[in-house]
């Protein structure tokens, strides 16, 4: 294929084609369930890898999995490509595997530092009082060098702040143990839901998702999310983190020809779901600015009101697949949905909408110029690997045979916070008390033991020439210790031999 810049979407009278150039501009591809947004965000995905731009995408059902391998020449693809003008040739794309949880993929990890108060307030859905106190947690923890990696660490600097909330009220507010206890419980939720597993070290490393193959291809790096989703608000909080990430790590790059990388965000009504305005302003603010450090991120969602006006006015790339109008709500959102095209006078938006088969879409892409092109009704071009989920040995064969094998399957524990807490109160990690090691010996009982056996007595200090030094007398209470030691000792010595000798004169005579 040759490079010109351009990934084929699909055909209308002509070639709708995304500029690459203008790929950072970001897009939407919106349509109700079953209408092929999986088959669009797959065609969309090879064509960025074709072009060596490596790719991000959350994998919902598990369909677009099927990337790593060739495609099968289904009769349906292969009669849409002919229909299209183009030859069917079936392909595979080199493929990273991602699990949260790493059962299906390499772990992927942040550390509770990175998370930021911010994203683990929304994560663990707390009110604006205990976001406050996650804010105080976070700053005692930097003004004393306090890592914080895993939720052991968040948990031990809570405990910190209840304990030593009249000391630190002066400073930071009031804390109420009440609202610290309020975290942990949240905490302790979360853990229950295996979140505990997100946390820790080695962390994620963006560079890792911005690769390329020996080809020249961009590697797609695909995030099981089939299991994430039964916690959606960690689904949403770990991609928002994701794009935070690498708004603050990459560089001001500007436009360039292609994007460095491709991010798409299944689902994206759950990012905006009873988001604090807060957390919104922090969502517009990435997407409006990550566009200059080469980053395209794409919202897969069923209907373009999911996603706020002021992160909507961003998109400039859309494809719209169908809709359905049944209920007067259905209705609302399908007008509202036509009216974010560019309107064609030879096409009644509004109504195609509705009337879209499967494979079929409207398109608008932005043109040369930055401006979107007037919407046309389109035949979305087939993939040419396979579509629907691999088989779990083609998977498992992937992970296996990934330059990322070794780096994070295993968790790290090194000394943190809650380390570093636990030897301020005198304790081993597992709770126990640190046994003190006297200096020169074990206390009165060694000296008792020292006296007992013969031990070398005190000695006089030498403090000079002349300095007679030689063995101190014994003091009053060292002589009184001693003989009742000496007492017990004979006491014992005599009651264990009594014993002893019973126990052999019984063997002797055949007694038990």
């Amino acid at each position: 294929m040759a490079d010109d810049g351009t990934i084929l979407i699909g055909k209308s009278g002509k070639p709708e084609n995304l500029l690459l150039k203008l790929a950072n501009r970001h897009g939407l591809v919106t349509g109700a369930t079953g209408t092929g947004k999986t088959v669009t965000l797959q065609v969309m995905a090879e064509g960025f890898a074709r072009h060596g731009v490596p790719v991000f995408a959350a994998d919902i059902k598990g369909d677009l999995s099927g990337i790593v391998a060739p495609g099968d020449g289904k009769p349906a693809f292969v009669n849409r490509a002919k229909e299209l003008g183009l030859k069917y040739e079936p392909d595979r794309f080199t493929t990273v595997f991602w699990d949260v949880f790493g059962e299906q993929g390499h772990p992927v990890r942040a550390t509770i530092s990175e998370m930021g108060p911010l994203l683990l307030s929304r994560l663990l859905d707390l009110n604006d009082t205990a976001e406050g106190v996650l804010n105080i947690a976070f700053r005692i923890a930097d003004e004393q060098k306090l890592l914080l990696l895993d939720l052991k660490d968040l948990r031990a600097i809570l405990s910190y702040i209840a304990e030593n909330a009249s000391d630190l009220t002066t400073k930071y507010g009031n804390v109420s143990p009440a609202t610290v206890g309020t975290i942990q419980r949240a905490l302790l939720v979360l853990e229950n839901q295996k979140g505990d597993l997100f946390f820790g070290e080695p962390a994620l490393e963006i560079a890792d998702l911005m690769k390329t193959d020996r080809d020249g291809r961009g590697v797609v790096n695909i995030l099981a999310a089939d299991k994430l989703m039964n916690n959606p608000r960690l689904y949403a909080t770990f991609l928002l983190w994701l794009l935070s990430e690498l708004f603050e790590q990459l560089p001001e790059v500007g436009d360039l020809d292609k994007p460095k990388l491709v991010f798409f965000f299944d689902e994206a009504h759950l990012l905006f779901n009873g988001a604090p305005k807060a957390l919104l302003t922090a969502v517009e603010q990435v997407v409006r600015l990550i566009r200059s450090k080469g980053v395209g991120v794409y919202f897969v969602t069923q209907n373009p009101l999911d996603v706020p006006d002021t992160v909507l006015a961003q998109l400039g790339n859309r494809v719209q697949h169908a809709l359905r109008a049944f209920t007067p709500r259905d209705q609302k959102a399908v007008r509202a949905a036509a009216e974010t095209f560019r309107q064609n006078p030879k096409l009644n938006t509004e109504q195609a909408i509705t009337q879209l088969g499967v494979g079929e879409a409207l398109v608008s892409m932005l043109e040369g110029k930055g401006s979107p092109e007037i919407v046309e009704r389109a035949l979305i071009a087939p993939p040419m690997a396979q579509v629907g989920p691999c088989t779990p040995q083609e998977r498992r064969q992937a992970i296996d045979g990934s330059a990322l094998k070794g780096k994070y399957d295993t968790m790290v524990d090194r000394e943190s916070a809650y380390e570093v807490l636990m030897k301020r109160k005198n304790l081993n990690p597992d709770g126990s008390p640190v046994e003190a090691a006297a200096e020169g010996g074990g206390g009165i009982l060694d000296t008792i033991g020292g006296w007992l056996g013969g031990g070398a007595p005190r000695e006089r200090p030498k403090t000079g020439p002349g300095s007679r030094g030689g063995p101190l007398p014994q003091s009053m209470a060292e002589k009184v210790i001693t003989s009742a030691a000496r007492s017990a000792a004979t006491s014992i010595g005599r009651q264990v031999g009594t014993a002893i000798l019973r126990g052999i004169l019984g063997s002797m005579s055949g007694k038990r």
